[in-house]
């Protein structure tokens, strides 16, 4: 049986109840009277595993660019998030990261930061943030089944409970955040509204990790990034410090490079690295959970903003528009930055053509990590979707020679920062001063080795941890 709900006031209905999902309730909260949050399963009230996020096994650092964008939607976030055990970690202050090209310094001025915490623990801060608005609730154990209205406007969604019920519920805007799972291009196309251009692009890459007991404290300690060449590709991978004196370890290969699940085997996997750091470091730490795995390392975008036909009151966000490679570390502050795109558009109200001008907004940064993940991914020989054309190798030996003039230069290895960070444009590449900077070089001449400090070289010869 269907029923219909009566409308009240201004209604915003968000479909899921990810951190895009949430994120996107904060960006309208403002502009309407109310928002439904529909989520398919439930929400654990503290930092749990949530039903329908495996990636949530693998590192999640959010990124100064996504941080700064959550901490405008929901002031103080990010302080609770520290609070409550994340490390914020100064670039490339605290980091020793081995780039194709070679060490990084870590620079005693720091420019940008990345949150380093487990998915668990930033979904948890997030929901509670957002869920303390009264206008925010939440209706678990329900799926959306189809879109109301037609191909000029959307009025609310379709939705099934788990006893078979069926529902109409009315929304001036209609919020797709579903994820990878979206249905929003069968909806569309059931609409009318066809052209809808798809990418999807596959280096075939396999992810795994493990979380261990750290055997020095996580607080101040650094990022360790080891970090896969497309010239020779190979394992790569990458040690975060999580919350609870914890490493959040995630390694990763392309076909013919993958690791397994067997947690036998995965030390010697991350001692195939390109260099032994990683490995000399998980020696002596505790493993505290098993191998997860993960194959779904595609690049996979709608491209929504360029259809001739948009309907007015409904807008796509996050994974359902756009998931990127996760060894980017790119999804979760892309997912942000296009919550704030809508919440600043949603300033002057629900005016018309404001779900085709907030779609056109969401996809601004999409662009920018998009052009990153994909603009590496295609190098690799492995990769389907795209093979890379002249002006992407072209691209890509510019960017190689900044990453090695960047070993030895702070102000390139800040502008790549800006970049990598979603802070800035790529554009700002290409800058005079970097172009000159580049076409010099590095200035200073390059480390041999991962630049652990004295005192970190003191912790862990505590913990019994001898590094070459």
């Amino acid at each position: 049986m269907t029923e219909a709900l009566p409308r009240r006031g201004t209604h915003a209905v968000v479909i899921g109840g990810s951190l895009a999902g949430m994120l996107a309730a904060a960006a309208v909260k403002s502009s309407v009277d109310t928002v439904e949050i529909i989520e398919a399963h439930d929400l654990p009230l503290t930092p749990q595993a949530r039903t329908g996020v495996p990636q949530a096994a693998h590192i999640h650092p959010l990124l100064s660019g996504g941080a700064k964008a959550i901490d405008a939607l929901l002031p103080g976030t990010i302080e609770r998030l520290l609070e409550a055990g994340a490390n914020q970690v100064p670039m490339t202050t605290n980091m020793v990261y081995l780039s194709p090209e070679g060490w990084y310094r870590r620079w005693q001025r720091d420019t940008h930061y990345l949150i380093a915490a487990s998915r668990d623990l930033t979904d948890s801060v997030i929901r509670q943030q957002v869920l303390k608005d009264a206008r925010i609730s939440i209706r678990s154990h329900a799926r959306v089944l189809a879109l109301l209205g037609d191909a000029r406007r959307i009025t609310g969604v379709k939705l099934r409970t788990t006893d078979g019920s069926e529902h109409e519920v009315h929304g001036d805007l209609v919020i797709d955040a579903s994820g990878r799972s979206t249905r929003t291009p069968r909806w569309l196309a059931e609409l009318g509204i066809t052209g809808l251009i798809e990418e999807h692009i596959d280096s075939g890459m396999t992810y795994a990790s493990r979380i261990y007991r750290a055997p020095v404290p996580t607080t101040n300690w650094p990022l360790i990034n080891v970090l896969p060449d497309p010239a020779h590709p190979g394992p790569a991978g990458a040690i975060v410090p999580i919350e609870g004196n914890r490493w959040h370890v995630s390694a990763y290969g392309p076909p013919g490079s993958r690791p397994s699940r067997e947690p036998e085997t995965f030390g010697d996997y991350v001692r195939s690295l390109r260099h032994p750091v990683i490995a000399d470091l998980l020696s002596h730490a505790e493993p505290l959970t098993d191998v997860t795995v993960a194959h779904s390392t595609a690049n996979h975008r709608f491209y929504y903003e360029r259809l001739k036909v948009w309907p007015e009151g409904l807008i796509a966000l996050g994974d359902a528009v756009a998931a990127f490679n996760p060894i980017y570390g790119h999804g979760m502050s892309v997912a942000a930055q296009g919550a704030l795109a809508i919440r600043d558009l949603l300033s002057s109200g629900l005016s018309p053509d404001f779900a085709r001008r907030a779609q056109r907004a969401v996809s601004r940064p999409i662009n920018v990590a998009w052009s990153l993940s994909v603009g590496q991914d295609v190098l690799y020989p492995t990769t389907t979707g795209k093979r890379p054309t002249a002006a992407d190798r072209l691209l890509h030996g510019y960017v190689s020679r900044l990453s090695r003039t960047a070993t030895g230069n702070f102000r390139v290895a800040t502008a790549l920062t800006d970049v990598l960070t979603l802070e800035a444009s790529p554009t700002v590449l290409l800058r005079p001063d970097i172009l000159l900077a580049a076409a010099i070089g590095p200035l200073l001449p390059p480390h041999s080795g991962p630049g652990f400090t004295a005192e970190e070289h003191q912790l862990l010869q505590k913990a019994g941890v001898q590094l070459p």
